[in-house]
């Protein structure tokens, strides 16, 4: 009795808490080095020096950091003084292979808040980001840590 007991809890437990649920786990989640950063045109986009790494979480954030070795470097809508950091939770599609993060805090003030909407393709260890609008220019690329 006791036995049976023990697995009507397991059981309930299993089918009951996230943490038993068998989520499958993205490829896109984990820890990414940045390889390159092209911009410029659709279809002529030209690498320029960047450094990087970006985060996926299990537990459904994002964290990213990028920066040019140009301290001098104009900003963007996404940099300040050739630097790029910003956080928070992101949604991963990845039947549609696209990520969308809603930005809770960044080093460019007027990002919080905003949803950004991302493709991504993951092919074994390498991951390649480009906006969703290819008009906006550029790809980035990363190795798995």
């Amino acid at each position: 009795m006791n036995s049976f007991k023990i697995l009507a809890a397991a059981l309930a437990l299993a089918f009951t808490s996230p943490a038993f649920a068998s989520d499958a786990k993205s490829p896109i989640i984990g820890a990414w080095r940045m390889t390159s950063l092209e911009v410029g045109a659709e279809g002529n986009l030209q690498a320029i020096p960047y450094s990087g790494q970006l985060v996926f979480t299990q537990g459904g954030t994002l964290s990213v950091q990028a920066m040019n070795p140009d301290a001098n470097a104009a900003d963007t809508p996404y940099t300040s003084k050739a630097y790029e950091a910003y956080y928070g939770p992101v949604e991963i599609d990845d039947a549609k292979k696209m990520f969308a993060i809603t930005v809770e805090s960044s080093l460019v003030r007027s990002l919080i808040g905003q949803r950004l909407e991302r493709k991504f393709e993951v092919t074994g260890d390498k991951l390649v980001i480009s906006p969703v609008d290819a008009a906006e220019g550029w790809r980035v690329s990363y190795d798995r840590f």
